[in-house]
């Protein structure tokens, strides 16, 4: 199954560069239909001009960020050098504390 997703400029480039192993989502329930061994279809955004597929090798569920960041290496996600407060500031960018109570968090292990 393939699973489309929007992705910014520079997590997109990182990914296509083989740097960033792990996407980070909220576990909604479009994130729930995800299996291992899925394809994801990366669509760049705000542009929509280029597209990037990966494969799905590992699915790990957290209730917040803080403990995702707090297991997974920070280089697997391509922030080595960060902070634990700027990785969970930067995602509170994306996301709201709100949602990552209600929905949970998801890191997607990525292949190509």
């Amino acid at each position: 199954m393939v699973h489309q997703m929007g992705l910014y400029g520079e997590y997109f480039d990182s990914i296509k560069e083989g740097k960033k192993m792990v996407e980070v989502r909220l576990n909604d329930d479009k994130r729930r239909k995800i299996k291992v061994g899925d394809t994801i279809e990366f669509i760049k955004v705000p542009e929509k001009n280029e597209t990037l597929r990966v494969q799905v090798a590992e699915l790990r569920q957290y209730d917040t960020f803080k403990e995702m960041y707090e297991d997974i290496p920070f280089k697997d996600f391509d922030c080595e050098g960060w902070t634990l407060e700027e990785m969970i500031d930067g995602t509170y960018e994306i996301y709201t504390p709100e949602q990552e109570k209600q929905w949970g968090t998801l890191a997607i292990s990525i292949k190509y």
